[in-house]
């Protein structure tokens, strides 16, 4: 699947899904079935790429999702979408979230007017998310935010791009994340 993490490279000529959607090799062409495992596994990798979580930390987030109330699956996504590296993202300062965690990291980002450079903070609902006033002549943030017009904007955020700044109103459903993914296929895989 096309994950579309790189920007333009992944849109031209060069990608290896344009080129070929099929495995290199011999017998290539032939199609070959994943097992439940394999697709679970898949599930899981995909999930772990787009948001830019490594394995352990990954773990974590599923431990988490499992002692809160509630679908394990849906909860788990919910962990990922709080991240400060992911709003920065939702909210149009960046064009990719791993754009957006270097500028977290580099500390461009204040939450609630206190100065956060902790990609996998978990943000609340209430939290005001806002770019501090010398980051705001950057080239790259205001190119995004110009990008960001055009982007489908999340529900859940409340965006002030005049003032750079942006509110969580409230918790993303699921319906709202507007990922492929299917949760129920990482609960499976962390449940055998």
């Amino acid at each position: 699947m096309k994950l579309f993490l790189k920007g333009k490279r992944c849109y031209s000529e060069k990608c290896a899904l344009t080129r070929r959607d099929y495995r290199p090799g011999e017998h290539g062409k032939i199609p070959r079935k994943l097992s439940p495992y394999g697709l679970q596994l898949r599930e899981k990798q995909k999930v772990k790429k787009i948001y830019g979580v490594l394995e352990r930390q990954f773990r974590r987030y599923f431990k988490e999702a499992k002692r809160i109330k509630g679908m394990t699956g849906e909860n788990l996504l919910l962990l990922l979408e709080k991240r400060l590296d992911n709003i920065v993202f939702r909210l149009g300062f960046s064009l990719t979230r791993a754009g957006a965690r270097q500028l977290v990291r580099h500390g461009h980002f204040l939450v609630n007017d206190k100065k956060v450079d902790i990609p996998s903070y978990s943000c609340k609902v209430g939290d005001e998310i806002s770019l501090k006033a010398p980051s705001r002549e950057m080239v790259g943030i205001r190119e995004a935010i110009n990008l960001a017009q055009d982007r489908e904007k999340a529900p859940w955020l409340e965006i002030d791009p005049e003032n750079f700044k942006g509110k969580i109103v409230r918790l993303p459903k699921k319906e709202e994340i507007g990922l492929p993914i299917q949760e129920q296929l990482i609960v499976e895989y962390y449940s055998r």
